[in-house]
């Protein structure tokens, strides 16, 4: 079984492209999640699974542009493994028309685990919520984080994140969703600080668009007057690709790494749509 919600859209969604913008994408996801939760849980823990989670990584593939409309989207949710202390979450945000036809606009996976806040520690899942989970699963590979990988320092590369008091959840943590957002404003700073600024890709006959984002959440980042370290460099260029590597570190804490992000973009021609090659002076933000 599927959990169905039906997430308005904003217009402040809406990117200078004019498409709904790639960070935005993930809070729909956290809205379904929350009313999943809230829809299936079982009576006697009807909170813990909606307010008591915290995400150990996020997978999200972009597959088709969104665009402002009146009518809500589409998402639907539901489970594709349940651990002892951990269960993973599949996505797919879409639109039907009249006839039924599916255009899809994003899928992704969420692996998640109980917390209890006030000890700051994971948890197991209780037998009951382990029934309402089993309710709506439907097995799928499994989502494993991979390991961080060795920074890279590159000129343009360093972004400090300050936190805002806004970005902070009811528990005291920096939300999920506001992860995607410093690794962006990260990955924006390198390629202006490179010389290579959205605008001018455009002007250029081009513009880059993600693809797909996987976030992994290491330990939370708290709200502080001293900002954190992020990192953010280009891993590999291939014909129509630049693939993005970002860590979040704590230099309050001997380099602790809090998080850290892989994002694909695409090259895609402004004429066709389609995706074009690299240009060569892309290919210069490429770690030597």
């Amino acid at each position: 079984m599927r959990h169905l919600y039906r997430c308005p859209l904003r217009w402040a969604d809406l990117d200078l492209l004019g498409h709904v913008n790639n960070v935005t994408y993930v809070d729909y996801l956290q809205e379904a999640r929350v009313d999943m939760f809230r829809t299936h849980a079982p009576d006697s823990r009807s909170d813990d699974l909606a307010e008591g989670v915290v995400v150990v990584r996020h997978e999200v593939t972009y597959v088709a542009s969104l665009t402002f409309g009146f009518e809500p989207v589409s998402i639907e949710c539901w489970v594709t493994e349940i651990r002892g202390a951990s269960f993973t979450m599949a996505y797919e945000v879409f639109a039907e028309d009249e006839a039924g036809e599916r255009t899809v606009y994003l899928k992704a996976r969420t692996l998640l685990t109980p917390y209890v806040f006030s000890t700051e520690r994971p948890r197991r899942l209780h037998p009951q919520e382990r029934e309402s989970l089993a309710r709506l699963l439907e097995p799928d590979e499994p989502v494993r984080p991979p390991a961080v990988p060795d920074v890279v320092d590159v000129p343009g590369g360093r972004y400090d994140v300050h936190v805002r008091f806004s970005d902070v959840d009811v528990y005291g943590h920096v939300n999920n969703v506001k992860y995607f957002e410093y690794f962006q404003e990260a990955r924006i700073q390198l390629m202006v600080a490179q010389g290579r600024d959205l605008g001018q890709g455009r002007a250029d006959g081009y513009h880059l668009v993600v693809a797909q984002t996987d976030v992994d959440y290491k330990r939370p980042i708290l709200f502080r007057p001293e900002p954190y370290d992020c990192r953010t460099w280009v891993s590999r260029i291939g014909s129509t690709s630049v693939v993005f590597e970002s860590v979040v570190r704590d230099d309050l804490a001997d380099g602790q790494v809090l998080a850290r992000a892989r994002v694909v973009g695409v090259c895609i021609d402004n004429g066709t749509g389609r995706p074009a090659p690299v240009p060569d002076a892309f290919r210069e933000l490429a770690a030597g």
